[in-house]
């Protein structure tokens, strides 16, 4: 029966440990107006992909290395004053889609699945890809337990969280290593272009209901779980791809929970 097939299985393995990992971790790039930054660390992991195959080794160690030194030089030109941030996030965010592109196009060899890098190619997961989401998913959730009330407290408002003692540039570095891990460990389940929409979409969806933090988090980890087995669902009644599925029913709830809390506060 289908149901037992161990692809299908390790596919709904790794896409529910994403979607609770994404949750909380979401929440905060929410909270600190973050999307395009972290969409734009996502764009360049296509130049980690690339390092990977050119290597021949494992993509995701050169996606978190890659992701990382991204995210690190986007921290430091957004300490200028000269051009706008939002202006560098476009252009790292094109540059880097292009260049990860071209480098990934270019290889000598056996041809390159660019699209499954895309969009992910969730009933190809493998094993080892589980001992990445499971053993980096951990990680991150850990590292968010024992950081959350700094980060939302920097979310909150960052100068009087640092004047009140948090170490704002090691909470950001923390912040930034978790994101790019799990933008790293999550490329083959939806892909580069979709990674982040995994990670914010839910967020977005659970915030007119959530009066907590913490009540965000559950909630998205609730509308992804859902997300992920009305996704999968969808992908195999239909013969679509599964994460870019499991993705629009997340936007589905985003819009109908947006557009609810709207019309509340018009009525």
């Amino acid at each position: 029966m289908i149901e037992l097939e161990p692809f299908l299985l390790r596919a709904f393995a790794a896409a529910l440990a994403l979607a609770v990992v994404a949750a909380p971790l979401g929440s905060l790039v929410i909270w600190n107006r973050m999307a395009y930054f972290g969409e734009t660390v996502s764009q360049a992991s296509l130049i980690g992909i690339a390092l990977g195959l050119f290597l021949g080794i494992d993509i995701t160690a050169p996606v978190i290395l890659v992701t990382i030194t991204v995210a690190g030089i986007l921290i430091l030109l957004s300490r200028q004053k000269i051009v706008p941030l939002d202006a560098i996030l476009g252009l790292m965010h094109h540059g880097g889609l292009a260049l990860g592109v071209i480098l990934t196009l270019s290889l000598r060899g056996p041809a390159v699945d660019l699209m499954g890098y895309l969009f992910g190619d969730l009933f190809a997961v493998t094993t080892t890809d589980l001992y990445w989401v499971y053993g980096g998913g951990a990680l991150v959730l850990a590292t968010l337990g024992w950081l959350w009330q700094p980060m939302l407290r920097l979310a909150v408002h960052e100068e009087l969280a640092s004047a009140e003692g948090v170490n704002r540039d090691l909470v950001k570095a923390v912040f930034i290593v978790l994101l790019s891990l799990t933008v790293a460990v999550a490329i083959k389940v939806v892909g580069a272009l979709l990674v982040i929409a995994f990670l914010i979409v839910p967020a977005v969806a659970a915030r007119p209901f959530s009066a907590t933090p913490e009540r965000m988090a559950l909630l998205a980890a609730v509308i992804g779980i859902g997300s992920v087995v009305l996704g999968i669902g969808l992908s195999l009644h239909f013969d679509v791809p599964g994460g870019p599925s499991i993705v629009l029913f997340m936007a589905v709830i985003a819009g109908l929970s947006v557009g609810f809390a709207a019309f509340s506060q018009r009525t």
